[in-house]
């Protein structure tokens, strides 16, 4: 069994985000609570920028809850940077306690799985689960120096700069998280850094067809199950994973990185970056959910687990998804 049930149906109460221009260029920009005009956001680096963010979309969320900083419980957050530095460096702004965790670009079902744990055990009322990225950051940990100017491949993904909170509580909304599947690492033997999508699809296969096995519910129980940040090409890929085990997601399924820029084909395979799960989800996803356009998602992030380190000695891509259910009640 990889999937926790939450009985006492731990609820979303509020979210918060931030992303960049190009970001909010997009079908998601006016859902977003701020648009950058830059990707410096007033600060002298990059990382400085992804911190920045990342403390804002914290404030935002709780600012949208109508809460103060004291009602806040916890903390959990991570993101891309060596030793999670943008979630460490923004929890020094705030007095409440932090928990950072990593998973890549997972860390947004991940945090959400955990707080969601926390509250429906009732160690804690109100925990803030937030992520956030940032393209030159990223870019220039992960791959090459932004000064190089390198070609970017047609299968590569563009690392989204933004940031988002989910507020999770005992109550207050009707936007509930009913249970969570607890990925495993699954390598597909992709090496590649600059193919993402086709690394994580495998993990994303896996975990969605454990949740569907452990729940007994059919793709169709859901009206959206939206993946993290496989982009277009690894979108294809886990709907054919999927298909290849009886299990059709044409309709209903749907990727934060294929949505999140205005014209993907100038992004090449879309967007990707711990950032996009949680813009898209805290801005667009969470919008249809209060509306009630959408009453039940599944939001499967997607996480690559490389390091500069094992990349450089050649080793191969492992790979985690986490999902959790989201629903109206």
């Amino acid at each position: 069994m990889h999937t926790i049930f939450f009985e006492n149906k731990p609820r979303i109460i509020a979210t918060g985000t931030i992303a960049g221009p190009k970001e909010c260029a997009g079908v998601v920009g006016k859902y977003v609570d701020k648009t950058l005009s830059d990707d410096t956001f007033g600060e002298t680096t990059y990382e400085k920028a992804e911190c920045k963010m990342l403390a804002y979309a914290v404030r935002k969320t709780i600012e949208n809850a109508n809460l103060s900083e004291k009602d806040i419980d916890l903390l959990i957050s991570g993101d891309l940077l060596n030793q999670i530095i943008s979630a460490s460096f923004t929890a020094r702004d705030f007095d409440f306690p932090f928990l950072g965790v990593y998973g890549a670009c997972s860390t947004l079902a991940e945090s959400m799985a955990v707080a969601a744990a926390f509250v429906n055990a009732g160690y804690h009322k109100r925990i803030i689960a937030a992520t956030g990225s940032h393209f030159s950051s990223a870019e220039r940990q992960y791959r090459y120096p932004l000064e190089l100017g390198n070609t970017r491949p047609p299968q590569s993904q563009w690392t989204v700069t933004g940031a988002g909170g989910v507020l999770v509580g005992d109550g207050g909304s009707d936007v509930a998280i009913t249970c969570a599947t607890l990925g495993k690492v699954v390598d597909f033997g992709i090496t590649d850094v600059n193919n993402m999508g086709a690394a994580m699809a495998p993990a994303a296969c896996d975990t969605i067809l454990n949740h569907l096995r452990d729940t007994g519910r059919s793709v169709d129980y859901y009206d959206l199950i939206i993946t993290g940040d496989l982009g277009a090409l690894g979108s294809r890929i886990v709907k054919d994973l999927t298909w290849e085990k009886g299990v059709d997601m044409q309709k209903n399924h749907v990727d934060c990185g294929e949505i999140v820029y205005d014209v993907i084909e100038r992004e090449f395979q879309g967007g990707s970056g711990a950032g996009c799960s949680a813009v898209v989800f805290g801005s667009y996803i969470m919008d249809g959910l209060k509306k009630r356009k959408l009453n039940r998602v599944l939001l499967c992030a997607t996480g690559a687990l490389l390091s500069t380190v094992s990349s450089g000695q050649g080793e191969s891509i492992p790979c985690i998804t986490h999902a959790v259910a989201i629903e109206n009640i």
